[in-house]
């Protein structure tokens, strides 16, 4: 079964190598974690991961997702709708820029990347009540095991207590996007941490 996977992961590391090298607009579909799928360019890929720079429904850029290979579930390139797509994307002067160099490899070397790009990132961890849940913040730092992160509540208030994700439960890392950028904007300056409270445990 291992060799099976490992095979379907291959052949999509192509795919979306090829999609890259074509500048060819994709989606993609997570059935295990949500019932959508992503639309976008591919930016990058690597042993474990992928970015892609997303375009939301309105047909505007909403962000970089960074993603597991092991979590598509169904890959079309070139997008059914892509000459529409791309018309609209031209008219509206939208062209994709994607870091160059960002490591895909594994999850830390993501964070770290992703938390010196963006004020803040959205860290989607694996859930067992639901299928992805998204925390968004701003990296504080990196542990052998894990990260802190200083976390915007949805209500666009920051957390006076370190917040702590294991490397293990991190699904999709994401920058730029929409929500986050909202909340950023309201939540304002960040204020000092809580001193005593050393943030390993998340905060809730």
């Amino acid at each position: 079964m291992g060799k099976v996977i490992e095979l379907k992961i291959t052949g999509q590391r192509a795919q979306l190598r090829e999609a890259q090298q074509k500048h060819q607009l994709i989606r993609l579909w997570r059935g295990e974690l949500e019932h959508g799928s992503f639309c976008g360019y591919v930016g990058g890929v690597g042993r474990e991961f992928f970015l892609l720079w997303v375009i939301g429904d309105a047909v505007t850029y909403d962000g970089m997702y960074i993603m597991r290979h092991r979590d598509i579930t169904e890959l079309e390139a070139p997008d059914t709708h892509h000459v529409f797509m791309e018309k609209a994307l031209a008219l509206k002067g939208i062209l994709p820029r994607v870091p160059r160099g960002f490591p895909l490899d594994g999850i830390r070397e993501v964070v770290q990347a992703a938390g010196q790009l963006a004020p803040v990132i959205g860290v989607h961890v694996d859930s067992e009540e639901e299928a992805e849940v998204c925390y968004v913040g701003r990296l504080l730092g990196v542990e052998e095991d894990g990260f802190n992160m200083q976390e915007i509540t949805p209500d666009a208030e920051w957390l006076r207590e370190a917040s702590f994700f294991s490397w293990d439960e991190v699904s999709t890392i994401s920058l730029e996007d929409g929500y986050a950028q909202s909340l950023l904007a309201v939540a304002g300056t960040p204020p000092p941490l809580e001193q005593g409270d050393s943030g390993v445990g998340r905060a809730q």
